[in-house]
C-alpha cells in the first residue's frame, strides 16, 4: 500500500475520527497531501468521503484527531477563520446577481478595496475564459459555464486549500469529460492545493495526482491512478476501480520473483511474490483488457492458457467485450480494442475459444 502519512505534507490529517452518535463515519483517517497537489477522495455513497471533506472545510467538528494545514492545526477553527474555500455540486450561485457580482461577492464581504476587487474578479474571469459573460445572470449560462463561475468565485479569495464536492456531478457525460481537463488546467495554473470528493472513478483518475479509496469510513489505499489500478491493495479496491476478473484459490508456490495460485480454472502463474504461507486463501485479479482471446490455440503460450465458450458479446465502438464461460462454470470478462474499422476477431456467440494472459498482468490479493 502507498504511504498515507508522509511527513512532508502541506495538508495532513492525523487519526481523524467523526462519530454521529454510535455510528463511525470517519475512522482514524491519516493522510498527507502535498502543496499544489490535486487529491481525490473516491468511494461509494456512505463511505465517509463527504464527511471528511466537511471536516476539512470546518462544517463538521472532528470527534478526535488533527487537521494540519501548513503546519497549523485548524481542526477546531470555524470555516470563516480557515484559508479554505469549498465549491459545492450545486454551484450555489446567486440568481439575482450577474456573473461579475457572483465572483466578487466574497471579496466584498471581506471588505477589500474596490480596486483590488476589480483586479481579482477580472483576473478570475479571464482565467476561466468568461470575461465576455460578466454581465449575464447564471441562468443565461450553460451548466459547464456555471461550474466555471463557481470555480472562479472559489479561487478569487486565494484560498490555501480548495475543496470540491462532486464538482462535475451536475453535468452530462460528454460535458463532464470535457470540463475535467479545463478544471485541472485552471487549478494547476493557480497552484492551489485541491481535495475533491467524487464517486466517479474515471473523474478521479483523470483529474487527480493521487487517489484515496475509502470504504466504511476507512482509507483502504492511497496512490497514483496507475498504482491503484495496476496494483490494488485488496479485493475491494480491485473491484471498485475499473472492471476485474477475480479468481479465488490457494497459494501453491511462493518464490522471490513469482508465485502460483491453484484456482478452479487450474494453476495461475503470477509474476510477483506474495511472502505468504503456501495453502493460504488468496484471489488473483486480472483486468479484462489484459486478456487475449482467439479461436486458435496460441503458439508459444505455456502458462495461464484456458478454454471457454462465448456466451455474450457487446460492441462499444472502441472495443468489444466478450463474456466467456469456462468448462468449470467460471465467467470471465475479456475486452479487445477495435484498432481498425474493419478489424474483426471472427468470434461469435457459442464459439469455443482460448484465452490467456501474461504472468505479469495478474496480481495476487490477500483479501
Amino acid at each position: 500500500m502507498a504511504d498515507t502519512s508522509r511527513p512532508d505534507g502541506y495538508l495532513v490529517t492525523e487519526k481523524l475520527v467523526k462519530k454521529f452518535d454510535e455510528t463511525v463515519a470517519v475512522d482514524e483517517v491519516s493522510l498527507s497531501i502535498g502543496k499544489g497537489e490535486i487529491f481525490a477522495l473516491l468511494g461509494s455513497s456512505g463511505c465517509g468521503k463527504s464527511t471528511l471533506l466537511r471536516m476539512l472545510a470546518g462544517f463538521e467538528t472532528p470527534t478526535s484527531g488533527r487537521i494540519l494545514l501548513g503546519g497549523v492545526d485548524v481542526a477546531r477553527l470555524p470555516p470563516y477563520e480557515r484559508p479554505v474555500n469549498m465549491m459545492f455540486q450545486s454551484y450555489a450561485l446567486f440568481p439575482h446577481l450577474n456573473i461579475w457580482e457572483n465572483v466578487a461577492f466574497g471579496l466584498k464581504r471581506e471588505g477589500l478595496p474596490k480596486a483590488e476587487i476589480q483586479q481579482r474578479v477580472d483576473e478570475m474571469l479571464g482565467l476561466v475564459q468568461l470575461t465576455p459573460y460578466a454581465k449575464r445572470k447564471p441562468h443565461q449560462l450553460s451548466g459547464g459555464q456555471q461550474q466555471r463561475v463557481a470555480l472562479a468565485r472559489s479561487l478569487a479569495k486565494r484560498p490555501q486549500l480548495l475543496l470540491l464536492d462532486e464538482p462535475l456531478g451536475a453535468l452530462d457525460k460528454k460535458l463532464r469529460e470535457q470540463t475535467q481537463f479545463e478544471l485541472v488546467n485552471i487549478i494547476e495554473k493557480v497552484g492551489v492545493t485541491c481535495v475533491m470528493v467524487t464517486h466517479d472513478q474515471e473523474e478521479a483518475m483523470t483529474m487527480a495526482n493521487r487517489i484515496a479509496i475509502m470504504s466504511k469510513g476507512r482509507v483502504l489505499q492511497v496512490g497514483t491512478p496507475q498504482e491503484v489500478y495496476e496494483y490494488p491493495a485488496n479485493r475491494f479496491v480491485a473491484d471498485f476501480i475499473g472492471n476485474v476478473n477475480l479468481l479465488d484459490g490457494q497459494l501453491s508456490v511462493d518464490e522471490p520473483d513469482r508465485c502460483a495460485v491453484a484456482t478452479a480454472l487450474g494453476e495461475v502463474q503470477v509474476g510477483h511474490s506474495l511472502s505468504g504461507a503456501v495453502g493460504m486463501a488468496v484471489a488473483v485479479a486480472v483486468r479484462p483488457e489484459k486478456i487475449s482471446i482467439g479461436k486458435q490455440r496460441p503458439e508459444g503460450v505455456r502458462a495461464n492458457l484456458f478454454t471457454g465458450r462465448v456466451k455474450e458479446i457487446a460492441y462499444f465502438g472502441s472495443y468489444n467485450t466478450y463474456i466467456v464461460v469456462t468448462p468449470q462454470g467460471k465467467t470471465v470478462k475479456i475486452t479487445e480494442p477495435n484498432g481498425s474499422r474493419h478489424e474483426l476477431l471472427d468470434i461469435t456467440w457459442e464459439d469455443d475459444v482460448f484465452f490467456w494472459w501474461d504472468n505479469t498482468d495478474a496480481v495476487v490479493l490477500r483479501d
